[in-house]
């Protein structure tokens, strides 16, 4: 299990939301979440400004926030944000998965986007302090999760173009079914050539608002050519694989090597990534994080030497690739199945973060203690 420090530096100062959703409404809700559509009772706030640093943290009632229309988020995109959940163990417990790394990924992010650094300590508070009056919006079931969205923006009123000097932190809880309600199947995927995902030296490696912005047209582009994601090239050469639009990529080649891109600068370094190869590593894989080409992707899936192809990333945990599809060619078939280490792994990291396996490397935390 995951252990920080005894204590944040901040002090939480809680006002609890006067019209909460009745016990009705909310358990009608959490019959049919969907993902990223309702939203629990409150949220954290945490403000900073370059002159006192970190404070007033505070539990608020959900709510719209107000800003000035000259602040500086809504003209220069500097903002960032995490994603990660809550999972309601069979004994009533509440716990989230491996939470550090989201924090110091927020620190990556942030420091790439000129936002100031939240400390970890601080991060896991604020996770646990909307849990402890958000419990009862984290879904029953063996499938379901309270996604959590910390994120940060810089908010002075201001138009000059500098880091700003006033930001804020705020997380906010969604309800989360099943990702795929009808079972895990093999999807198919676009190849966007045409754009490009980040350059070096870009802002591939930080999860801000502009990567996922950047991703939505030609993510439009993959859904009316019968993909539900988009995959990008190295921006450089256009000939190796970056990621998807919001997930990491691995290759199974020969039954026992498992390849994915290596995070060159470009890329995000995903927490379910960095499990994967653990998870992978574990059961006496050889991992390989390399750059990979489309020729290599091909020829691989032509001989039966790449045996499976699957994304990961936080919402979906691994989803199976059946195909990847362009305006010139196809690699893979849109009939194929579910690789069984694929599956297994799948399998297991879900059972681990749900509390039915063993948590061998301690990645687990609890939020409702």
């Amino acid at each position: 299990m995951t252990t920080v420090s005894d204590a944040p530096a901040l002090t939480f100062e809680r006002t609890l939301n006067p019209t909460p959703a009745t016990a009705a409404q909310r358990d009608e809700v959490l019959a049919n979440p969907g993902f990223g559509i309702h939203f629990s009772d409150h949220m954290v706030a945490i403000d900073w400004t370059i002159e006192a640093g970190w404070h007033d943290a505070r539990l608020q009632p959900y709510g719209p926030l107000q800003f000035d229309p000259g602040s500086a988020v809504l003209h220069y995109g500097q903002e960032v944000f995490e994603g990660l959940k809550a999972y309601r163990h069979d004994d009533g417990s509440i716990w989230t998965f491996r939470p550090e790394k989201n924090a110091q990924r927020l620190q990556r992010s942030a420091r790439r986007l000129a936002l100031p650094e939240l400390p970890v300590d601080d991060f896991l508070a604020s996770l646990k302090q909307i849990v402890a009056v958000d419990a009862a919006w984290v879904p029953p079931g063996e499938d379901g999760s309270l996604y959590l969205r910390p994120f940060m923006i810089a908010n002075e009123t201001f138009l000059g173009v500098r880091a700003a000097h006033t930001v804020a932190y705020y997380v906010i809880a969604s309800p989360a079914g099943p990702y795929f309600s009808g079972g895990v199947t093999p999807v198919s995927i676009w190849l966007s050539t045409e754009y490009s995902r980040a350059g070096r030296g870009g802002t591939g490696a930080a999860k801000c608002g502009g990567n996922y912005a950047a991703s939505l047209l030609p993510q439009e582009e993959a859904l009316q050519n019968g993909c539900s994601q988009v995959l990008f090239l190295d921006a450089e050469t256009g000939q190796h694989v970056d990621e998807l639009g919001g997930m990491n990529v691995f290759f199974v080649v020969g039954g026992d090597t498992l390849v994915t891109p290596a995070t060159s600068g470009s890329i995000l370094e995903g927490v379910t990534r960095d499990s994967v190869i653990q998870l992978a590593k574990d059961r006496g894989l050889t991992v390989e994080e390399r750059d990979i080409t489309l020729d290599e992707w091909r020829d691989g899936v032509d001989s039966g030497r790449i045996t499976e192809v699957f994304a990961c990333g936080t919402a979906a945990v691994i989803t199976p690739i059946a195909q990847v599809k362009s305006r010139d060619f196809v690699i893979g078939a849109p009939d194929a199945v579910a690789g069984e280490i694929t599956m297994s792994l799948r399998k297991e990291l879900t059972d681990i973060q749900h509390g039915r396996a063993e948590d061998r490397h301690g990645w687990l935390y609890r939020l409702d203690a």
